[in-house]
């Protein structure tokens, strides 16, 4: 069995939310809009970026709380962090836009539409963050519809 180490433990987890027994995924969300918050981060040479890396060393890292913790472990939030970034992507950063994009982007992590639900067969950490990535996507566009054709922000 691979072990943790606490690095590894602090990111998989966004900072120990997904030792949260109830709602790790919102709580793991959170944390991503917490860093969203960081002045300059919502711009697209620091977002895009960051998405990036956190992707492919949240697959790495995904993959070893599943070898721990069994499959698509509640204790693995990192997923969620991307998924929060992504649904940010070039949106204005005003509180009632973040908020939006927050509530869509949950829904849809929780209902998984098409192929998002198909992706989480992708073997190890490759299909706890894939489903992640294709509901942040599908979170994105509905927002930017949203702040285009109604001009919330």
């Amino acid at each position: 069995m691979k072990q943790i180490n606490w690095f590894e433990k602090i990111i998989g987890s966004a900072l120990l939310t997904g030792y949260i027994p109830i709602a790790s995924g919102t709580f793991g969300s959170l944390v991503g809009v917490l860093f969203y918050f960081i002045p300059g981060f919502e711009k697209l040479f620091v977002i895009i970026p960051a998405i990036i890396i956190l992707y492919f060393y949240g697959v790495y890292v995904s993959e070893k709380f599943e070898k721990v913790y069994g499959k698509d472990p509640a204790q693995s939030t990192v997923d969620e962090v991307v998924g929060t970034w992504i649904a940010l992507i070039a949106l204005p950063k005003t509180i009632l836009i973040v908020l939006t994009s927050f509530l869509i982007w949950r829904a849809l992590d929780i209902i998984k539409p098409f192929p998002a639900r198909d992706s989480e067969k992708l073997k190890g950490g490759w299909g706890i963050m894939t489903d992640d990535v294709i509901s942040g996507f599908y979170s994105l566009v509905v927002v930017h519809i949203i702040v285009y054709f109604f001009g919330v922000y």
